[in-house]
């Protein structure tokens, strides 16, 4: 059996969801589109059975693209995903909105069951039902209560879905009819009865004990114009502060091991280039992905809570207020903040902005607020040049400069959505739309799944890529043109014994001049006169060069470049290397200036293939992702180049 999971934003969809599937789920897109398409499994009368999770809609008319999906699948019986049984959620507390999709499906005769879930707010309301008087309207539907948070009410479904009601034709609207997707005349003319009619039902189906039910007294302090903003800030400065507070040492556990290991490979397997490439190819890669498991999990923990308290929307409806005189709609905070977790989302997040114009505003800033990818390149440039100590007693330096480069990424995208306004006219006026939801206590199984997810898809999808580029870089490092690494290592042996070296320096020398040498070495050297103004050397040149695959590889990179430089032989954690590397005049690499220059730079800069082809895809053109490229390059090198020359 395949079942649809519709229901209107914030109804608990999700929950019920994950109530019914636990971990069994996985993520792809309905054909032909890119929504995001989320399925699962559950077991009942012996048998495995599919329910698909389907973007949350108000109506079954669509008002974009992530809601055509709704009515395009269930208006056609011969789609891949047409479901044979539908259940619909509606929060019990907020009834007479819910009850118009809820008609609508039920109209379209398949077999429905009607959810009504979040009883516990309903009841803080005051808020009764008299399921007698809603199951007369809809004979045809089984009504089940439910309050998935606590996960009450899933052996009820599934003896429901066990015993679905058979469809014999009634309908709830008195023609019975639902509207042509395209036919706005008659979608309103249906609406407006369907809520005539669904008004009159409540009369009888629900009373409120309590008619004087107050708004939350913290709504007034939370969606404040001035104390609103500085609880946001105060949250993220927090939230920055948890992270390097409590990843820190799982860090430096996991940084230590896998340096362990690689030493362990390297010292007791038979040496060779099998030996190198699982000591400085693969277990560099591996643990250049693994460590920031910590810090993601972390910062995915905070998103999900402030998502399942519903401070999240608060959040969204505060920050229209800033993005009315930017030329952005309202909707923009939306994609935004997902470009914070990941730009893909976040610009996939952006067809629900109806007007063109702003949609490709969005769009072309999305990419620069900080996602979860730059994570890994701030916490190693942090940990090497900003020193550990607290500011004004109590906050972290370390966090105040995450905090800060997270604020840099925020502001210059809304600097750069006004400059946009005026190259990108808008036709009219957008609007934003937004239920503010109950504050309530996190789910916490609901947190663990988002964590759980967002961990694995980064372990998976970019750990992938980290790996694949780690091993190219170390046969790039390993190798170069016919004899030129061999002759430039007798050379410079030469001039250590003659300089009178030790064993130890003759010995890092050689391998430096071996890398130089290298494939990768002559591709450094050849950027390094476009890089040396913003501070860097060669060898940061590679890991620039490999990171416009994706970000997060930066990292796997420069453990790759040392370990190869060291010939395998330095056992010591990335950091501790990279702060120790000189250039060529003996002074630090890795100075507070460059390492500032270097954080800027990838602030700004579009490092991310995926998200370019995403956005090419959601404008059906290579024309705004090249534009992309170009302005956020630009601004990549300029704020670099600021940067290292106002700390030089």
């Amino acid at each position: 059996m395949r079942i649809a999971l519709l229901g209107n934003p914030n109804t608990g969809k999700s929950s019920v969801f994950n109530m019914l599937t636990g971990l069994r789920q996985k993520v792809g897109n309905f054909p032909g589109v890119t929504v995001d398409k989320k399925t699962g499994h559950l077991t009942f009368g012996g048998e495995s059975h599919e329910i698909i999770d389907f973007p949350g809609t108000y109506s079954i008319y669509p008002r974009s693209k992530d809601e055509e999906v709704v009515y395009k699948t269930l208006r056609d019986p011969t789609s891949a995903d047409y479901p044979d049984a539908v259940l619909v959620v509606l929060d019990a507390a907020n009834l007479e909105r819910n009850l118009l999709l809820f008609s609508q499906v039920y109209d379209l005769q398949l077999p429905t069951i009607m959810v009504l879930n979040m009883s516990d707010i309903a009841e803080k309301r005051a808020k009764a039902h008299n399921l007698d008087v809603l199951q007369s309207h809809f004979p045809e539907a089984t009504i089940v209560q439910t309050n998935a948070r606590v996960r009450m009410g899933k052996n009820r479904l599934l003896e429901a879905l066990q015993g679905l009601k058979e469809r014999k034709g009634h309908c709830f609207h008195p023609k019975g009819l639902v509207a042509a997707m395209d036919d706005r005349s008659a979608q309103e003319t249906e609406t407006t009865e369907r809520f005539e009619k669904i008004a009159s039902l409540l009369k009888s189906a629900e009373s409120t004990l309590d008619k004087h039910a107050k708004q939350s007294k913290l709504d007034r302090i939370l969606i404040h114009p001035v104390f609103g903003y500085l609880i946001f800030a105060l949250v993220l400065i927090v939230m920055f502060q948890f992270i390097y507070a409590f990843a820190a040492w799982p860090m430096d556990l996991i940084d230590g091991a896998f340096a362990s290991l690689s030493g362990f490979v390297a010292d007791s397997w038979p040496s060779g280039v099998f030996n190198d490439l699982i000591s400085q190819g693969i277990i560099p890669g591996i643990g250049g992905v693994l460590i920031f498991i910590p810090q993601i999990a972390i910062l995915f923990f905070f998103i999900a809570v402030l998502e399942e308290t519903g401070y999240l929307a608060r959040v969204v409806f505060i920050m229209d207020r800033l993005m009315r005189p930017l030329g952005l709609n309202g909707k923009s905070v939306v994609p935004l903040l997902s470009s914070v977790a990941c730009a893909i989302p976040g610009v996939m997040a952006a067809r629900t902005i109806t007007d063109w114009k702003e949609r490709i505003i969005t769009i072309m800033v999305a990419p620069l607020m900080s996602c979860s990818a730059r994570i890994p390149v701030y916490t190693v440039l942090i940990a090497v040049v900003i020193p550990n100590r607290t500011v004004a007693g109590f906050m972290n330096l370390q966090g105040l400069t995450l905090f800060a480069l997270y604020a840099l990424g925020t502001i210059s995208a809304l600097l750069i959505a006004l400059v946009l306004k005026w190259f990108v006219q808008q036709r009219a006026k957008g609007f934003l739309l937004l239920e503010i939801p109950e504050l309530k206590p996190p789910q916490w199984s609901n947190v663990g799944n988002v964590v759980w997810e967002k961990v694995k898809i980064f372990v998976w999808d970019a750990g992938k890529i980290i790996i694949a580029i780690s091993i190219i870089l170390w046969a790039l490092a390993s190798y170069g043109p016919s004899g030129t690494m061999e002759t430039a290592a007798e050379k410079t042996r030469s001039i250590c014994m003659e300089k009178g070296l030790s064993k130890e320096e003759t010995a890092l020398k050689v391998s430096s001049a071996r890398l130089e040498k290298s494939y990768i070495g002559r591709m450094g050297k050849a950027i390094e006169p476009v890089i040396q103004p913003l501070g860097y050397d060669w060898k940061i040149g590679i890991s620039l060069i490999s990171s416009f695959a994706a970000r997060e590889v930066f990292v796997g990179s420069m453990a790759t470049i040392y370990a190869v430089q060291n010939d395998g032989e330095d056992h010591r954690p990335l950091i501790e290397r990279m702060r120790s590397e000189r250039n060529s005049k003996g002074e630090s690499v890795y100075s507070l200036a460059s390492g500032v220059s270097l954080m800027v730079f990838y602030v700004y800069a579009m490092q991310c293939m995926a998200t370019l082809a995403v956005v090419k895809r959601e404008t059906k053109s290579w024309k705004w992702p090249l534009i992309q490229i170009a302005y956020m390059g630009a601004l990549a090198y300029l704020g670099a180049w600021i940067a290292f020359n106002l700390l030089s």
